[in-house]
């Protein structure tokens, strides 16, 4: 029985709108995987680890800017919970950062039978250093921006489904259109300035708009050359930006020599 079990796949999805999420589960398809016991699915509505009355779940993002920033505390505490719902369970945060999802990845899930908890985030994006402590990995469902991650979600959790054995019993293609930017957004922080002993890099506490300005195009440059550089390649780096990355490799190469 136990070996039955664990053939189930369940899929957690974390977001600020679970009835976005929820009839998904109820309809169609996934509703007969679920019914078959092939499938698990729910959502977890991240505003229920809120850590005041007012249920806040975003703050201003140090440095300035545009947006808002999903704060760390109620996200951190949502995935705890997820985590000891579905043990064992990998967490993917839905974000055009991501690699690209296509179906041979839909597949490798499919056949990987891992429990999946899905961060599905809003407004600018999450505070940096959970991403840095608690995802698994980063997905994208193409290059381009959406209002929240809750229908890249779906969309997965739709495509790697159809791949499990008597859900439908065929694969579907699945294609990705290109991206609008060519380079990665920075890394985001908010409110508090010191979460599980790690601080807001402190230029973006300086007030120095320039400076500000500059990290943020290095933080940039540094994301896209190690998450995708494969973009590089799309738009071909300024002088300007050959300048920050060579001056990023020279701190490398002094930090890896020291």
């Amino acid at each position: 029985m136990m070996d039955v079990e664990k053939q189930i796949m369940d899929f957690t999805v974390l977001t600020l709108f679970p009835e976005l999420v929820s009839s998904f589960f109820e309809h169609g398809m996934i509703q007969r995987g679920i019914e078959a016991k092939l499938i698990t699915g729910g959502c977890i509505n991240i505003r229920d680890f809120s850590c005041d009355r007012h249920k806040t779940v975003d703050d201003r993002p140090y440095g300035g800017g545009s947006g808002m920033v999903m704060k760390p505390e109620p996200l951190e505490a949502a995935i705890a919970f997820a985590k000891k719902k579905t043990p064992g369970a990998k967490v993917i945060l839905m974000t055009p950062q991501g690699t690209r999802f296509d179906q041979k990845k839909a597949c490798d899930l499919a056949a990987r039978k891992e429990n999946l908890i899905f961060i599905c985030g809003r407004y600018e994006g999450i505070d940096e250093r959970v991403y840095n402590q608690h995802v698994d990995e980063e997905i994208s469902i193409g290059d381009y921006v959406m209002t929240g991650g809750e229908l890249a979600a779906m969309a997965i959790i739709d495509s790697v489904s159809r791949m499990i054995p008597g859900v439908l019993g065929s694969c579907a293609s699945f294609q990705s259109d290109s991206f609008i930017d060519d380079r990665l957004e920075y890394a985001q922080y908010t409110r508090p300035e010191i979460f599980n002993n790690l601080k807001v890099p402190g230029v973006l506490l300086s007030g120095n708009h320039e400076k500000i300005k500059q990290w943020r195009q290095t933080s940039s440059l540094q994301r896209t050359f190690i998450k995708r550089p494969d973009l590089f390649k799309t738009q071909v780096p300024t002088t300007e930006e050959k300048q920050i990355l060579r001056q990023w490799c020279r701190e490398l190469t002094t930090l890896v020599n020291s």
